[in-house]
């Protein structure tokens, strides 16, 4: 205990604050020296003792692309988020830029799938060429590249499947494949969302070997099986045919477990380490930011955001607040990066407010 705190319970213990029928006589002003909402009746001076402050340079926004021309196939379960084809995910990214959101997460959606999701490490797949086009015509923006093959699989899983069993080595060896070739068509960030063992460091000397020494690592480093997932496998057509992923995504129940798949992908040469999802899991960014003291993004996913839009439809919540209120509980756990389909609504609500 604090000595504030102490000196608080003594006030308390010495009847300053009343605490039966006896003593339930108004405290007098000289007696109650600390009055909490001082600084709580004026808009300026709630402002000047703010403790926690997003900005949207904080902010990545995740996007979809699909191929095809002039094409967007809007998510029924995530309003206002849709698939773009390269031309209109161009538009999209330019919007984003104006609002003054530095960054976009990609994920793919591609014309073919096989068992081993060839398509997401091909030189020509469809991340590869939209990360081409978005460098060449918005050059101003980061963009990161998610690293996982779910969504290039047709059994839907996040590598190379045999008897039903995902095979961590033989997917390790394609996902740092698959980095390389990101970060040649233009990827500022790779950020593998996999939860393989070892692929922080196969893919840092592959990128490394490729001339990428600068390119960081954003590790989904505490990734859980969640059933927050589930729009997300609508928007990228990634839900697995068979089974679940835990088998190697984490255990909601855990948390030690994820400080020791923080230190192994630090280790390992991770730049920054990702919580996945956000909401459920603020106790695991705090940990996470408290024990390792290094940049955390947290993934404030599908599922989470289309909770918000459903509420607000029926007319159960003020979206906008409810939104801002979520935003800020995640930075204010210990999140310095957050990823999140609001991006845009945030930037909005924030120039409305003038601030």
């Amino acid at each position: 205990m604090t000595d504030f705190q102490s000196e608080a319970f003594a006030h308390l213990r010495s009847g300053i604050i009343p605490q039966d029928k006896e003593s339930e006589k108004e405290p007098s002003r000289r007696e109650l020296s600390t009055r909490m909402r001082r600084l709580r009746g004026n808009s300026l001076l709630r402002a000047m003792v703010r403790e926690t402050r997003l900005t949207m340079d904080r902010l990545v926004s995740p996007l979809f692309v699909c191929p095809g021309t002039n094409v967007r196939r809007e998510i029924a379960s995530m309003p206002g988020c849709a698939q773009l084809s390269i031309d209109l995910l161009i538009n999209e990214v330019k919007e984003t830029r104006d609002l003054g959101i530095p960054a976009v997460m990609l994920f793919g959606i591609p014309e073919s799938k096989d068992e081993r999701g060839s398509e997401g490490y091909s030189e020509s797949g469809i991340i590869a060429r939209a990360l081409r086009a978005l460098k060449a015509e918005v050059p101003d923006v980061l963009l990161w590249a998610d690293v996982c093959l779910c969504e290039y699989t047709s059994h839907g899983h996040c590598g190379i499947v045999e008897n039903h069993d995902v095979k961590n080595d033989e997917t390790v060896a394609l996902l740092a494949r698959q980095s390389v070739v990101y970060a040649n068509a233009g990827a500022d960030v790779i950020a593998p969302s996999d939860m393989m063992d070892g692929r922080v460091a196969a893919i840092r000397a592959a990128l490394d070997d490729a001339r990428h020494t600068n390119t960081p690592i954003v590790s989904y480093a505490a990734k859980y099986a969640s059933a927050y997932y589930a729009p997300f496998r609508e928007a990228a057509e990634s839900a697995p045919q068979f089974g679940d992923r835990r088998s190697y995504q984490m255990d909601p129940a855990n948390s030690d477990e994820a400080l020791r798949e923080v230190a192994l992908d630090i280790a390992e040469g991770a730049d920054v380490v990702m919580v996945k999802p956000a909401l459920a899991y603020l106790d695991i960014v705090r940990r996470v930011k408290d024990e390792f003291r290094i940049p955390v993004a947290a993934y404030n996913v599908s599922g989470e955001y289309a909770m918000l839009h459903a509420a607000a439809r029926a007319g159960w919540i003020d979206y906008e607040r409810v939104m801002m209120e979520t935003l800020t509980g995640i930075h204010r756990a210990g999140a310095d990066i957050i990823l999140t389909y609001h991006a845009k609504d945030f930037a909005r609500s924030i120039a409305r407010q003038g601030t």
